[in-house]
């Protein structure tokens, strides 16, 4: 059974005398109970999905369902069956955390204690600092408070979009256990992120690049449907090593990852002793090389170079 559902949908806006797009006909489907993830970075068209979904703005072309309600013609309906956690903190500064949800809870006719069971776990990490000012928190503090608000009303499907963004890697390790627990309790979770190490915590994932998806399939699955093995180098001058890679012959892809810059090759695939012995033709010593398998972000910068059949 399927808890969202896109059929070609596409979104342009206008910039002075010309059109940009945002969507190009989008098409793919959440099952009821998974976490499915939007992965891509900015400019992907994740929020303008988003906002189709949750029934604030209109697509061009296409439709789509949620929860079996059609969003151009259902939209009163959906509001009331989903939460909807935006990228950007939205909740009232000047309230304080309790006066926040109860807000939220009223607009829902619904109260705090009736459904503190839904947020329990949530909440109360935040319930010492009740009476604080919402603008007073902490980033991770906001993300558990606006969590709560979205889940107050008992939602069958909740949105976020990225909602793990400009806060520190143990909030965003504690938002992802939260996530789980209420995936447990049967909620469909659509969430957008530009974060790759994310994909991995789906069930499923989108590649978007430019308004496109580039792929829908399990985390291991993108990355088994295009495996390609990577080479992981490093020297004692990364700058002028990225430009040696980028200008080495038979070189398909080359972009920073971490502490190494990561290569790909148009085959066949070199080896070690032929690396060393062109990048120290281009002066680069204390040269570290290994072959490694790919992530699915060495998958998405493929899936980048490839060119579109539109």
């Amino acid at each position: 059974m399927q808890g969202i559902v896109t059929e070609n949908i596409s979104k342009s806006y206008p910039v002075g005398k010309t059109q940009t797009t945002a969507l190009e006909s989008i098409s793919f489907a959440v099952n009821k109970g998974e976490i499915f993830g939007l992965i891509g970075p900015d400019g992907a068209g994740k929020t303008s999905l988003i906002r189709i979904l949750t029934t604030l703005l209109f697509p061009d072309a296409g439709n789509a369902f949620v929860d079996g309600h059609n969003v151009l013609k259902e939209f009163k309906t959906i509001r009331n069956l989903i939460g909807y956690m935006p990228g950007r903190f939205s909740l009232y500064q000047d309230l304080s955390v309790e006066e926040n949800l109860q807000f939220f809870a009223s607009i829902f006719n619904t109260t705090i204690r009736q459904n503190y069971h839904l947020i329990k776990y949530i909440y109360e990490q935040i319930e010492p600092f009740k009476h604080r000012k919402a603008g007073k928190l902490s980033g991770g503090m906001k993300q558990k408070l606006a969590l709560s608000c979205a889940l107050i009303h008992k939602p069958s499907v909740l949105f976020l979009d990225e909602p793990t963004t400009g806060v520190d890697a143990v909030s965003r390790k504690e938002f992802w256990q939260m996530l789980k627990k209420l995936q447990q309790q049967g909620l469909t979770i659509l969430v957008a992120t530009p974060y790759m190490d994310e994909a991995s915590l789906c069930d499923r994932v989108a590649l978007m690049q430019q308004g496109r998806m580039l792929e829908i399939d399990t985390p291991q699955g993108v990355v088994q449907k295009h495996y390609q093995p990577v080479w992981a180098i490093k020297s004692g001058n990364m700058h002028t090593l990225l430009h040696a890679l980028r200008e080495m012959p038979g070189a398909a892809s080359v972009y920073p990852f971490g502490e190494y810059h990561h290569l790909t090759t148009i085959q066949p695939i070199p080896d070690v002793q032929q690396l060393t012995a062109y990048l120290q033709s281009r002066q680069q010593l204390d040269v570290s090389i290994k072959l490694i398998s790919p992530g699915i972000e060495d998958v998405f910068m493929q899936l980048m170079n490839q060119p579109y059949a539109a």
